[in-house]
């Protein structure tokens, strides 16, 4: 027996966007034709829940993959990144084959075992939207000297520079002293 995600019957009929909403069930594989539909299948009920089961495995694949290169690129065991992160070896192993999609606690202990900024890993795993590039920023985030929240107080106060000057540059009498 596999555990595979499938969406319960309440979440399936509502219509929502949300694709993260899924349950755990235990199902054989050999009847697994009977809990999803076939690609010709009539019932969009069906064919939205494969789709939506679809993008959840993907990210989660997308997100172990990730980390197994992140981890790789670090020469850190998966025992190591495991003990670093406070889970499980085997449930790691899980993550990072996409068997299993973190929460964004257990994203933020990788990042934090990887020395990696958790908001890299938010964005990987379609938690956080990614935003636009920056050189001071990207600096920041791959900075290995200063925590993570050394860091999140110095890009707050970086946005609120560059938000400062956004709103200086609309106003030209703002900010002007006599």
């Amino acid at each position: 027996m596999q555990s595979k995600p499938i969406p319960s019957g309440d979440d399936a009929n509502t219509g929502s966007d949300d694709a993260g909403e899924i349950v755990e069930a235990t199902v054989d594989e050999a009847p697994m034709d009977e809990v999803t539909a076939d690609e010709g299948s009539s019932n969009p009920v069906e064919t939205v829940a494969n789709a939506a089961q679809d993008v959840v495995a993907t990210a989660a694949q997308d997100i172990g993959s990730f980390i197994r290169s992140q981890r790789v690129a670090a020469e850190v065991s998966l025992r190591q990144l495991a003990d670093r992160a406070g889970v499980s070896n085997p449930y790691l192993s899980q993550i990072e084959r996409g068997l299993r999609k973190p929460s964004a606690d257990v994203l933020a202990q990788i990042a934090k075992g990887l020395r990696v900024s958790a908001e890299v890993l938010y964005v990987r795993a379609g938690i956080l939207e990614e935003r636009p590039a920056s050189p001071v920023r990207d600096a920041l985030l791959i900075d290995t000297s200063i925590s993570e929240r050394q860091k999140q107080m110095l890009l707050e106060i970086y946005e609120s520079f560059q938000r400062e000057n956004r709103e200086n540059d609309a106003d030209p009498t703002a900010g002007k002293h006599d």
